[in-house]
């Protein structure tokens, strides 16, 4: 099911998509596998594939809820050992761990898109693990994704402006971070 949904998204010019890595490695290689099938088939752009790993939202306290029993950052980097092993791009993870993913997977291409990044000052709301835009930059983070404190801002092109800036101020001062 997941390979084929992930077929269809690059039929519809996806360019990025992810999936859980808890579904397990056989349904990551097999969605790895169709994709890369499929594009080369048909002579499509292949999309990046991200493995979700612990949401940002989750506190110390919650994957005990579902019987993780080892810290956060533990489960994060196990899953992103089974993406790897599948063929999987990078993952989705938290700005908490960024560092200790490059540490544990020293592939530059290693993708790490990371929500719960937050301009200094932003309201939280229900994000735990967090960063600001420049530290998740220098950390080692291929994306950002910084929803609410635009879109919920007074001015959100002012506040738009002023992350691409903290960005750019921080790619500027480690150039091998763009």
């Amino acid at each position: 099911t997941v390979a084929k949904a992930g077929v269809e998204a690059a039929r519809m010019g996806v360019s990025i998509f992810n999936l859980h890595a808890l579904g397990g490695q056989e349904m990551m290689r097999a969605t790895s596998q169709a994709v890369c099938e499929a594009c080369q088939r048909e002579s499509l752009p292949r999309p990046l594939l991200l493995g979700v790993t612990v949401l940002t939202s989750h506190t110390r306290e919650t994957p005990l809820e579902i019987g993780v029993d080892h810290p956060v950052e533990d489960e994060v980097i196990r899953l992103a050992h089974l993406c790897v092993g599948a063929g999987i791009d990078g993952v989705v993870a938290s700005p908490q761990e960024i560092l200790p993913l490059r540490q544990v997977i020293p592939n530059p291409d290693f993708c790490l898109l990371t929500p719960g990044v937050r301009p200094a000052g932003a309201a939280l709301h229900d994000q735990r693990r967090v960063m600001t835009p420049g530290e998740a930059i220098l950390a080692g983070a291929s994306f950002l994704v910084i929803g609410r404190p635009i879109t919920e801002a007074a001015d959100p092109v002012a506040a738009a402006q002023a992350i691409a800036e903290e960005i750019k101020v921080a790619q500027q001062s480690h150039p091998t971070r763009k």
